[in-house]
Formats: structure tokens, C-alpha cells, sequence
């Protein structure tokens, strides 16, 4: 059965580091409750539920995807952007060790959000958080595991997840990419089918593919309207309180091939 590695929502989540959002209050008990239902869909999806040893110290160590990137028998261990956090890719390590060969980035920086895989192609989004040095460090490290990078300039948002996200094959085994053309030219997904998401709905381009269906945000209509008329399953969960925190669905998880 596939894995999802989750860690607990730190009560000091209303500290995260914030990039383009003005910061809220956010009420920790809800934000926990959320990441239960999100916990909860990726089980229905037919994951076991991983859970890293908690840090209640560090305000972002919920977002488990900026901490690590995993390939197949492989996790490559990142180096995030916000400097508050180079305390969770320890324990993130230390928690994987059990069930990957685990790699170490030397140099730069790299958020697991800035990295959206499809197939073989590792799309790096040059944002706040993970500069040139980190894609190329990425690149060393994957290339002998068959991977190759392609870097994306970005400006207008934390992550390149945040902008696009692979929502799975067609019939024909052609990749389909959710996009937000404001945000990240679809024009860098040559050869796969690029939805795009309404203009009203600038965050619903981050979904997580999961055991044949696509989890995501709530409160985007439009998107999740257009994705069940192309076929996919849509489940649509609360995750309103953790948005605050600019997250989104992708950050809160690793998942197993």
C-alpha cells in the first residue's frame, strides 16, 4: 500500500513564514481539524497515513512537501528558502530513513513546493523560496536516478505548485496539467493537456493526484466543475484555515510512488 508522510499542525502555526499574504488570525484547533479530513481523504484514497515525529516549535512543519521530494525507492532531503525552517529537514530525514535511500542537497535552496514531477521531468520553479543553485544541485542528485530538471522563472506566487500542478494521464497516456496562466506560462507543459483554471479562482491550480482521484481545496467551484466534466474523481476538502498559512492541498503531504 502507498505511503502519505503527514506531521501534526505545530501550535505555533499562526508564526508561519508569509510571502504574499497578509497575515490573519488562525485558529489552531480548526487548522487541526482540517488537516484530520485531509489526513482522512488521502486514507480513501488507499494511502497508510505516515505520520514524522512532530515539532511543535517550528510554525510550518505541517508543510512536509518543502522538506522532501520522493522517487520512487528514493528521497531527496531539500533546503528550504525561509531559514526558520532548516530544523524540519532533520527530522523529515530522519523520518524517511526507514523507507527510502535518502540524498542531501549540498548547496542553494529548495521549497518541495517549487518541485512539480511529471514522469521523468522535474519542473523547478525559481521563486522566494529556491533559487538556480538549488535546481542545480537537484539536478546532480537526480540525474543518475533518470530525472531531469527544467527550471521556471516565477514571481507571482510562493510555489510553482501553487501555479500548476499534474492531474494525471488521458486515455492516450498524455500528461494533464492544472494551470494558472496568470501565474506560470502553460507554454513550459509543451506536450501535455493544460487546463486552465478560472481567473476568479487563482488557487484551485494545486491538486494532489492520489490513488486515481484528485484532492483539493474547497471553495473552488468552477475548477473542480471542469475537472469532473474531463473525467476526473474531485474530492473537495475544507482546508480554509491552513490557507492562511498559504498552503495548499500538495504541501501538507509526501506521497509514495
Amino acid at each position: 500500500m502507498p505511503l502519505a508522510f503527514t506531521r501534526a499542525v505545530s501550535p505555533r502555526l499562526p508564526e508561519c513564514a508569509l510571502t504574499h499574504f497578509e497575515r490573519q488570525p488562525i485558529d489552531v484547533a480548526r487548522a487541526t481539524a482540517q488537516h484530520a479530513a485531509y489526513e482522512q481523504a488521502l486514507k480513501d484514497a488507499g494511502f497508510d497515513i505516515v505520520r514524522l515525529p512532530d515539532l511543535p516549535n517550528d510554525p510550518d512543519a505541517v508543510f512536509v512537501e518543502d522538506t522532501a521530494l520522493i522517487l520512487g525507492e528514493h528521497a531527496i532531503i531539500t533546503r528550504p528558502g525561509a531559514a526558520s525552517r532548516e530544523n524540519e529537514i532533520y527530522s523529515t530525514a530522519i523520518g524517511l530513513t526507514p523507507h527510502f535511500t535518502v540524498h542531501f542537497l549540498p548547496t542553494g535552496t529548495l521549497d518541495g513546493g517549487d518541485v512539480l514531477r511529471i514522469e521523468n521531468t522535474l519542473y523547478v520553479g525559481l521563486s522566494s523560496r529556491s533559487n538556480a543553485a538549488g535546481a542545480q544541485a537537484l539536478e546532480a542528485a537526480v540525474s543518475p536516478l533518470g530525472f531531469w530538471v527544467v527550471p521556471i522563472e516565477l514571481e507571482h506566487c510562493l510555489h510553482l505548485k501553487t501555479a500548476a500542478t499534474f492531474a494525471g494521464l488521458d486515455d492516450q497516456g498524455v500528461p494533464t496539467v492544472l494551470v494558472n496562466p496568470d501565474w506560470v506560462d502553460p507554454a513550459y507543459f509543451s506536450g501535455t493537456n493544460a487546463l486552465l483554471v478560472p481567473v476568479e479562482e487563482p488557487f484551485a491550480a494545486n491538486v494532489i493526484q492520489a490513488g486515481g482521484r484528485l484532492i483539493m481545496g474547497a471553495g473552488s467551484p468552477g475548477t473542480a466543475r471542469m475537472l469532473r466534466e474531463f473525467g476526473f474523481t474531485v474530492v473537495e476538502v475544507d482546508l480554509s484555515e491552513l490557507q492562511k498559512a498559504e498552503a495548499g492541498g500538495t504541501c501538507m503531504s509526501l506521497l509514495s510512488d
